[in-house]
């Protein structure tokens, strides 16, 4: 287990932030149940550099406070899964990504989450809060918004592994 320490909490709480202003002050939503945001990058980052627990912490704490704070809809917990995912997918993932950091590897662990988060679980979760909508009309629209997504996402979080960036600040 990972060892909670001053600079990892202070760390995870700059990502859980990051991860907020990424999601509701710099996202595209061309509807409401259709985002388009890097929110998932911090989330990832936080379980790939600190392990499963703090990168699913920072995942339940960037949806939870983006939701209770900025969101006309408030919180729900049943939109808490797919943040969380992200994080445990960085944080499993963490020993084969930073073994070798190839875009492959990296896109895997995020195909993972987003596949089974934000594709399959909130399509179902959409297709419960809004009663008359169809899980197969969600499950459509989300798939194609998703692969955008972790495609961007995967790059992303590729060159900032390259970058060496973690290393000059000490984290990896």
């Amino acid at each position: 287990m990972a060892k909670f320490t001053t600079k990892t909490l202070v760390s995870c709480a700059l990502l859980a932030a990051l991860a907020v202003v990424l999601s509701r002050f710099l996202a595209i939503a061309p509807t409401e149940s259709v985002r388009f945001s890097l929110e998932s990058i911090p989330v990832f980052l936080s379980g790939l550099l600190f392990g499963p627990v703090a990168g699913a912490l920072v995942g339940f704490a960037e949806d939870a406070l983006g939701a209770a704070l900025f969101s006309p809809y408030g919180f729900n917990p049943l939109f808490c899964v797919p943040p969380i995912l992200y994080g445990l997918a960085g944080g499993f993932a963490r020993r084969w990504i930073l073994a070798k950091p190839t875009i492959w590897r990296i896109g895997a662990a995020y195909c993972a989450a987003a596949a089974l988060g934000s594709v399959l679980y909130q399509s179902w979760a959409l297709s419960m809060i809004y009663a008359d909508s169809i899980f197969l009309a969600f499950l459509a629209a989300r798939a194609v918004q998703f692969a955008i997504v972790a495609a961007v996402d995967t790059l992303v979080t590729w060159l900032l592994l390259k970058s060496n960036v973690f290393g000059k600040v000490g984290i990896l």
